[in-house]
């Protein structure tokens, strides 16, 4: 017996196993849309998209459908064509003096360069009651093998719903400036040959700055009126994270609010769904989260996203670094703020804390 086992370890070393490929069929590349018009002022967009092939070495990278037809039809009639954007490939913007109209329904048509057309189903625009007032308060998250638990501000919306009609809500975060601040005073600069050891070189200005923050939603706010259709309620509707930057002297932001269809309430509400899955056993299976646009050229076709079309309003909030119950810990950023991107010195002219 022990003379087998002998033969068998030194035999199993030589074996040889050729490699398997494994050949997988190439995957379909995805036309997603997303964007909104509003009865906002404009401009708006409209943002086209392809996902990159299974295999490819572009495999994960979403790639800008560039020099498509992109247009905007009501049911009047009228033609809106959408532009698209020098430094925003794939994003197509309306003109700036456009608005959507409450009760008109609006149809996005689409035309690529290689001819294809697509189609949505039309969306109707509901009117969409004020922000009586915005509210917030603060939100900590534990973090798994940390003692400092993740935090931010969430936004409670107070409205006054309207009565026998069906509605529903969807938030974005709009843009926001704050005030920047770093410490110059610990500059050190990159080593070179005049400074081989980095020995630090205070600068003079400047500690402090205004930043621009195009909308960042990090998570999906949409409802509907079963539970208060007819009556003043108060909703979280935004999630702002503390990323020890925001929040060191005074925040500024304008929260967005849409009535949305029916059908987008859905989608909007499958993509958060899906989103916050935990990855369990008991998960329920991924959905399939095709929406309201169709391929005129092969109706069997799935594209993603969804074109929606609503009412807007918006609020405006300034946040006080007093107003937060728990910030985190200050980031130190040792350089003049006016070299950090999106930073500049002199206040906006609507400043008004």
């Amino acid at each position: 017996m022990l003379k087998r086992l002998i033969y068998l370890i030194l035999v199993l070393p030589m074996a040889c196993v050729e490699p398997y490929e494994v050949k997988v069929p190439e995957g379909v590349q995805l036309l997603t849309v997303e964007g909104i018009i509003s009865t906002g002022p404009g401009p708006h967009a409209i943002t086209l998209t392809r996902s990159a092939t299974y295999g490819s070495i572009f495999e994960g990278l979403i790639r800008p459908v560039s020099l498509a037809t992109v247009v905007v039809r009501d049911n009047e009639g009228n033609v809106t064509f959408l532009t698209e954007g020098t430094d925003a490939k794939g994003s197509y913007f309306t003109p700036a003096n456009f608005s959507a109209r409450v009760g008109r329904s609006y149809t996005l048509q689409i035309q690529t360069i290689e001819g294809k057309v697509y189609t949505s189903t039309p969306e109707r625009v509901a009117a969409v009651p004020a922000i009586q007032s915005l509210n917030i308060r603060t939100v900590t998250v534990p973090t798994e093998g940390s003692e400092v638990p993740k935090s931010g501000i969430q936004l409670l919306v107070e409205l006054k719903d309207p009565a026998d009609e069906n509605n529903f809500y969807y938030w974005k975060n709009g843009p926001a400036v704050y005030i920047f601040e770093t410490r110059p005073d610990l500059y050190t600069p990159r080593p070179s040959p005049a400074n081989p050891n980095r020995t630090p070189q205070p600068k003079d200005c400047c500690v402090q700055c205004f930043r621009y923050e195009a909308g960042n939603n990090q998570s999906l706010f949409v409802v509907n009126d079963d539970n208060f259709n007819g009556l003043s309620t108060r909703i979280p509707a935004a999630f702002i994270a503390d990323d020890g930057i925001r929040f060191v002297n005074k925040f500024r932001m304008d929260l967005k609010q849409y009535s949305i269809s029916q059908e987008a309430y859905r989608f909007l509400r499958l993509v958060k769904q899906q989103a916050e899955i935990s990855g369990s056993i008991f998960d329920p299976p991924p959905a399939n989260l095709r929406g309201n646009m169709i391929s005129l050229d092969n109706p069997d076709e799935v594209v993603l996203g969804f074109f929606m079309a609503g009412g807007e309003t918006s609020r405006r909030i300034y946040i006080d670094k007093n107003d937060l119950t728990y910030k985190q810990n200050r980031a130190i950023i040792p350089d003049d703020c006016r070299v950090i991107s999106g930073a500049f010195i002199d206040p906006p002219a609507d400043w008004r804390p």
